[in-house]
């Protein structure tokens, strides 16, 4: 009959008389031979088997593999989200905030001749994939200040509608405004109407939108444009104006 290997052997102990040196049985009070009192057997501590060392729990390797595909798949999809022109992906980033499209001007004005109008607008902290972007008309005002022999003289010649537009950063609208020659991130041309599609660099700063009728010495311009702030932000709305409410709190 085979023995179970983790049951450690009774151990059997054989005691001596300490009189004669006879044999006794353990269970023996009296030495059989002279009758001497046996004296208590020694206490024998019972073997211990040693037991196997737990297994440390490991994930299985299929676990794993499910973890990194799972990984993979949503970095897969944050990046689809973050730079796709999809339909799908930009509806994504207006959902969470990261897509933002902010109105600069939406109206109907006038620039009267000789003379420009601007819109100061700013780009949030954090904005990335800054654009300006729009359309705008322009006409000759019917409420121009010429005089009807002006208008009679320029009957035979083609009306002025056009007009100049402009997308300038902070220090190139100071230098503009003085007269003189500088870069601009958006320029037209002379033209009655057009799209704007003005590429901004990325960060917080200062621009300017100018509307410039400084080529016409007597001739209003009649504008009608709708130009949009577009960009994606890694700082969300909320985020901003609780750190502006905070540093208006903590003062300058």
């Amino acid at each position: 009959m085979p023995t179970d290997s983790t049951t450690p052997p009774t151990t059997k102990v054989i005691l001596g008389c300490s009189k004669c040196g006879a044999s006794l049985p353990d269970e023996a009070q009296f030495c059989l031979k002279c009758g001497k009192p046996v004296s208590s057997p020694p206490k024998v501590s019972p073997v211990v088997a040693a037991s196997p060392a737990s297994r440390i729990a490991r994930p299985k390797p299929k676990r794993r593999i499910l973890l990194w595909v799972l990984l993979a798949i949503l970095v897969a999809v944050i990046l689809w989200a973050v730079t796709s022109d999809s339909t799908g992906a930009q509806q994504v980033q207006e959902f969470v905030g990261l897509k933002q499209d902010r109105i600069i001007l939406d109206s109907a004005f006038s620039v009267g001749p000789h003379t420009f109008r601007y819109y100061k607008f700013a780009l949030p902290e954090g904005s990335v994939n800054v654009a300006v972007v729009g359309q705008f008309t322009s006409a000759a005002d019917s409420q121009s200040s010429s005089n009807r022999k002006d208008k009679a003289k320029d009957a035979d010649k083609e009306t002025d509608n056009n007009i100049e537009v402009y997308v300038l950063s902070e220090p190139a609208f100071t230098v503009w405004q003085n007269g003189y020659a500088t870069s601009s991130l958006y320029e037209s041309g002379k033209v009655a109407a057009g799209t704007m599609q003005a590429e901004v660099p990325a960060g917080a700063g200062i621009y300017y939108l100018v509307f410039s009728n400084k080529a016409a010495p007597k001739t209003s311009k009649a504008i009608h444009a709708t130009v949009l702030l577009r960009y994606k932000s890694w700082l969300p709305d909320w985020f901003r104006r609780m750190k502006g409410r905070f540093l208006d709190w903590v003062g300058p």
